[in-house]
């Protein structure tokens, strides 16, 4: 582990040792030569993952939380103890390839307005995965989550809020990126702040982004560097007034809430719009 390392790519890991030991050996044989150090903040997992990472990858930093306090919490524990001029915030659930890291670091040095970006992230099969947004109306959970989002007039304002009508081939500003696979500039985490801990899952990447741009820092999608995200977003998934007791969606639900109390009568920063 370098001294002073470039990057920190901050991995948090709960209870998913299998994918977390994937991540480890794909970044290790990603080919990027940018210095870096690894940590990884264990949510209390209690899955035998803290013994996996002391018998196979012990150069990595590893934090291990006593309770599972959420995504948000998690990501700051490691923000707090990185070392690097830039975080890399990961899943374990993403698959390195191709030099993400050089890439994205030449990306933010040459772009020095940017305060956060993110890659294009695919899906298994190699199609785009939805992972760039426009802020969002305070009904658009609603809409995305019941009959409602199938009418002709809210079909539109979702394919919208997805950026649907962006081609993903191109880098731009973007109001929010998903939190899957994150690189943030430490100067800019040192005046916005880290993740606001009150969002336990879901929206602290929206609340996040908008704190960058109303700090007068720009979010960028960068198309030119691309992973694959095994992922899948259960709450959005669960569609219909059937699942609104499903656990993922509850949690959903309260996060959409605090989001919405946050920023009650408050108009959004200027983006890209």
């Amino acid at each position: 582990m370098p001294d002073q390392p470039v990057v920190s790519i901050i991995i948090l890991n709960y209870k998913t040792r299998g994918l977390l030991r994937q991540s480890l050996k794909g970044i290790a044989s990603s080919g990027d030569e940018v210095a870096k150090e690894i940590i990884v903040v264990d949510n209390a997992s209690g899955d035998g993952s803290l013994e996996m990472l002391a018998a196979e990858f012990p150069e990595t930093r590893v934090i291990a939380a006593k309770q599972n306090r959420g995504f948000g919490a998690g990501m700051n524990l490691g923000m707090q103890a990185a070392k690097g001029q830039y975080f890399i915030l990961l899943n374990p659930d993403v698959a390195i390839m191709d030099r993400p890291f050089d890439r994205l670091v030449e990306y933010m040095d040459t772009h020095t307005q940017v305060g956060l970006a993110g890659p294009k992230l695919l899906n298994p099969d190699g199609s785009v995965q939805f992972s760039c947004f426009r802020f969002p109306k305070w009904y658009t959970p609603i809409l995305r989550r019941s009959p409602l989002g199938t009418l002709p007039k809210f079909r539109t304002h979702l394919k919208k809020y997805l950026m649907k009508d962006f081609s993903h081939q191109e880098n731009r500003n973007v109001d929010w990126l998903l939190g899957a696979f994150l690189i943030v500039r430490r100067s800019a985490v040192e005046k916005v702040g880290r993740f606001d801990e009150r969002f336990f899952l879901y929206f602290e990447d929206v609340d996040w982004c908008r704190r960058f741009w109303s700090a007068g820092w720009a979010v960028h999608y960068v198309s030119t560097v691309e992973v694959v995200h095994y992922h899948k977003r259960e709450s959005a998934e669960i569609a219909g007034f059937s699942g609104i007791f499903a656990y993922p969606t509850r949690i959903h639900i309260k996060s959409w809430f605090k989001y919405l109390r946050k920023y009650f009568n408050q108009k959004l920063p200027k983006t890209h719009e």
